[in-house]
């Protein structure tokens, strides 16, 4: 089993208690008594409590980074399509912050601290609106309970005071029961038809122990479609996930793309067309009878698995970040090509988002966020980049 040296062993064990990166045996026992470090306040100031910091350009006049603010802990940024112009914010321990559109102060909109279990994988992991909640007011949040298990349940927005959700409005929607504490993927994203997806991990451990992945009749390593109007109902819209930290729908073709995080080995994209995902089947992506492109556990069967459209080992990171298809008209040079990048190594990346053929020209901006644990996209387009070290990131023309 291959170690992580150097500074990927510090940065890979935050990885691997966020989001659950591979060699689970060593890694995460070196690292398993480490905290997370919450190196800002919730206040969401930006750094210095004035004026962002300068942008950071991408060295070739095509992107830059801009800072809105500093968190602590964040995991994810998002913005309803209507109903409200602001961002916001997932904090790993529960509260999420509402953040205006170019940044400055954010004001807690839910806070959920005393339900979540929060640290390593585990916590609050993202927050999904309503496409209707300009007039339904309604949206969904994942998390690990105090159990460990993950929870999907309903809030509503306050009646009395439109920036704020009502704590009491709880409705639960899916409980699906854990045997580990890493490997929780978590995030809610509505599909471009409307439904509400849920990305899970295969349940935790090393090598999928439980051989969850592959196995139709659990909820664990699958890309789920939940029934908002059934509780606790729910169809398999692709399986043989491993831990898909982060997956997208392409605002523009409705096609979907996701981050799988490796084992030992290898790191991996995975796509599919919106025909594919809509043809009444199942996607197969092959955790665990494969890592990426090679065989891995031998008792294992992925009949029909689909390519991985990107594959890379640990040599470049340890651990992949799903990111989104371009389509902010103001990156002229990303229009079209798929972003990510890796927690440990930072760095992010690009190449021609097209789900029929793996992708042959990938290449680095220039650009690195430091413990880079997710990306986000408003209803313009713009494109987000989240710390887990604090910041919240656009993307913006350089030049």
């Amino acid at each position: 089993m291959r170690l992580v040296r150097d500074w990927r062993l510090i940065a890979a064990g935050l990885a691997c208690l966020v989001v659950g990166c591979g060699d689970d045996g060593d890694v995460t026992t070196i690292t398993s008594t480490a905290e997370v470090p919450a190196t800002t306040t919730s206040t969401a100031e930006p750094a210095g409590g004035g004026a962002a910091p300068a942008p950071v350009g991408d060295g070739e006049g095509g992107v830059r980074l801009e800072q809105l603010g500093s968190f602590d802990q964040p995991l994810f940024v998002t913005q309803p399509r209507s109903g409200d112009d602001h961002l916001f914010v997932v904090e790993q321990c529960g509260v999420i912050q509402r953040l205006p559109i170019d940044g400055g102060g954010a004001s807690p909109f839910l806070d959920l601290s005393d339900l979540v279990t929060c640290g390593g994988e585990q916590g609050l992991l993202s927050v999904a609106f309503d496409p209707l909640y300009e007039r339904s007011g309604l949206l969904y949040v994942n998390y690990t309970d105090l159990d460990g298990n993950s929870r999907t349940v309903e809030y509503r927005r306050s009646a009395a005071d439109r920036t704020v959700a009502d704590p009491e409005s709880a409705r639960e929607l899916l409980t699906i029961e854990d045997f580990a504490s890493n490997h929780n993927g978590g995030l809610l994203l509505f599909g471009p038809e409307g439904e509400l997806y849920l990305g899970m991990g295969d349940g935790g451990g090393a090598g999928d122990p439980e051989r969850t992945a592959q196995d139709p009749e659990s909820p664990l390593g699958k890309l789920l479609r939940i029934d908002r109007e059934r509780p606790g109902t729910y169809e398999v819209a692709a399986l043989g996930l491993r831990n898909p930290w982060r997956y997208s729908f392409d605002s523009r073709t409705g096609d979907l793309w996701i981050g799988d995080v490796g084992q030992s080995e290898l790191e991996e994209i995975d796509a599919a067309s919106q025909d594919q995902l809509r043809a009444g089947r199942p996607l197969n992506y092959g955790w665990s009878a494969f890592e990426g492109t090679e065989t891995y556990n031998s008792d294992q069967r992925a009949p029909g698995a689909l390519e991985p459209i990107l594959v890379y080992g640990r040599d470049r990171g340890c651990s992949v970040t799903g990111g989104h298809v371009v389509r902010d008209p103001q990156l002229r040079s990303l229009q079209g090509r798929y972003l990510y990048g890796d927690y440990c190594e930072g760095e992010l990346r690009s190449f021609s988002a097209d789900p029929s053929r793996p992708a042959d020209d990938d290449v680095a901006l220039g650009l690195r966020v430091e413990q880079l644990s997710s990306f986000g996209e408003d209803v313009s387009g713009r494109i987000y980049a989240v710390s887990l070290a604090g910041a919240v990131y656009r993307l913006a023309p350089d030049g």
